[in-house]
């Protein structure tokens, strides 16, 4: 016990060390939690096993808001134990979307600069913030760990404060992170960030003590991020994003510096990414909400100066690597707070390359980022709208198929649209890209066809666009049929019969 209560470093706090299953028994039924953890990354790790338990022996649900999606199994958990009314804003677990899909959870899919807004507004008022922490300093700042997300946020805004103080993170973790609040909206003054590793706030998050209840020990680092290596359509798809960057220095936009890049979370994003590892390019600065193997393999290869993120979500190697030799990375990280990280002023303002993975485009460029067939839930809709209406470009790529051909990533008409094409810039597949600024929609459908959709629905692909034209408009479409490749996926489990086309 020695060495881990060495870590609250005001002594006043030592009394108020409890146990998990105490700290659980505070949570009432109907209770708002914000817990920390941001892309399976710093979420707290024994509380809400605590309450798993309790939900054995009570009937009890609560709203659950978090930064971003998290690890540890946590939402798989609590959606078996049923104890989750309200879910926001964002989530990747397999259970926990079923259940959203069958209507048992109500899920909210925000914008993650939003959360804050509505939570300072007192829109979403929150009981407790349960927070995974290293270290509480003499001073009483709370060191958060892995994550930002909206822990500063929880802390201000609720009435009570849990501490998970896990001792198995490095404490030279201590000083990465850079935690800025802009104050209530009305009564706010400019964010002053204008390069891309400014600090800005504390390194900390100074609370009045008071409000910290509890605090528990624990041990366990985070989840390992599922990185899937990157393969030839996603090296192909990275050549395409190279040539397009290329041409944007040859016409004088860019520099080999480029501009601040930021890449969305995701295999397909992370793989794009790690494509320019063999690039020219260099001296590159991050501007992102979350760091991927890919980023560090660039900080190793020396191509990234700085790199500013919410959170590291990381695979098992990558993590051993990086908190294994933390020293040689720290000077180039900054964490801030996700409606930082994510802040459209900031993003306009700094002009970053933004990179996200879409489920599905269509011959227009509105993107679908969240819905399967229009209704069923994936992940939400994170930051990539905070980035696609404010970056200088937005980019969006998808591999051309999926499900091994049997459904194609451009479509007629998107089943849902998150990122209209009014926001949307360039988007790549294995095929080819397309760059969509300062065309009209009747020049960006031929574009996105020849180039971005895959050979074996092309051909289909032209009859509908050709039909369309006939029928006229600006935006032409064949309403009846806009979306009968889905129709007929979700009929006969594949869109390679186009029966209605």
């Amino acid at each position: 016990m020695g060495e881990r209560i060495n870590r609250i470093r005001v002594k006043a706090l030592h009394d108020r060390i409890v146990s998990k299953e105490e700290a659980a028994s505070w949570i009432k039924d109907g209770m708002t939690l914000g817990l920390s953890g941001f892309t399976r990354a710093g979420e707290v790790k024994a509380v809400p096993y605590a309450l798993v338990e309790r939900a054995r022996n009570e009937s009890f649900k609560v709203n659950v808001y978090t930064g971003a999606s998290l690890g540890s199994d946590i939402d798989k958990l609590f959606t078996e134990a049923g104890i989750v009314n309200r879910r926001l804003p964002f989530q990747v677990d397999r259970t926990m979307r079923k259940a959203i899909n069958e209507g048992e959870i109500n899920f909210v899919d925000q914008h993650l600069s939003h959360t804050a807004e509505l939570v300072r507004a007192d829109v979403m008022p929150i009981d407790y913030a349960i927070l995974e922490a290293i270290s509480i300093t003499e001073d009483g700042e709370i060191i958060l760990s892995s994550s930002v997300g909206n822990s500063l946020l929880f802390a201000e805004h609720a009435e009570n404060i849990i501490i998970e103080l896990n001792t198995a993170w490095p404490e030279n973790l201590e000083g990465v992170h850079d935690l800025y609040s802009p104050g209530p909206q009305g009564d706010r003054t400019p964010i002053p960030l204008t390069k891309p590793n400014d600090r800005i706030g504390q390194v900390g998050i100074k609370v009045d003590l008071n409000k910290i209840k509890g605090i528990v020990f624990t041990d366990k680092l985070d989840d390992p991020s599922d990185i899937v290596p990157p393969d030839e359509e996603t090296q192909t798809m990275a050549n395409h994003l190279l040539e397009f960057l290329r041409k944007e220095i040859a016409a004088g936009r860019l520099t080999e510096k480029l501009a601040p890049i930021q890449a969305g979370i995701g295999s397909v994003a992370n793989a794009v990414l790690h494509g320019m590892l063999q690039s020219e390019f260099e001296g590159l600065d991050v501007y992102s909400e979350v760091l991927q193997d890919a980023i560090f393999d660039l900080i190793d290869a020396g191509k990234v100066k700085s790199a500013s993120c919410c959170s590291f979500a990381i695979s098992e190697e990558k993590m051993k690597q990086v908190y294994g030799n933390f020293d040689k990375y720290r000077n180039k990280l900054i964490m801030r707070p996700q409606e930082i990280s994510n802040h459209p002023e900031i993003i306009r303002r700094l002009g970053t390359i933004s990179i996200n993975t879409a489920l599905e485009f269509d011959i227009y460029g509105n993107v679908n980022s969240t819905h399967v067939t229009g209704t069923k839930m994936m992940n939400g809709i994170g930051g990539s709208g905070d980035f696609a209406r404010n970056a200088r470009l937005a980019i969006f790529v998808t591999k051309s198929t999926a499900k091994n051909g049997e459904i194609s990533s451009v479509v007629p008409f998107v089943s849902h649209v998150d990122h209209t094409e009014h926001d949307v810039d360039v988007v790549i597949t294995e095929q080819g890209y397309a760059d969509l600024r300062g065309l009209a929609p009747r020049e960006r459908a031929p574009l996105i066809i020849e180039n971005c959709v895959h050979p074996m629905y092309r051909e289909k692909m032209r009859e509908y666009y050709e039909e369309a034209l006939k029928r006229g408009g600006h935006t032409p479409h064949v309403l009846e049929k806009a979306f009968s490749w889905h129709d007929n996926l979700i009929k006969n489990g594949t869109m390679r019969e186009l029966v209605h086309v």
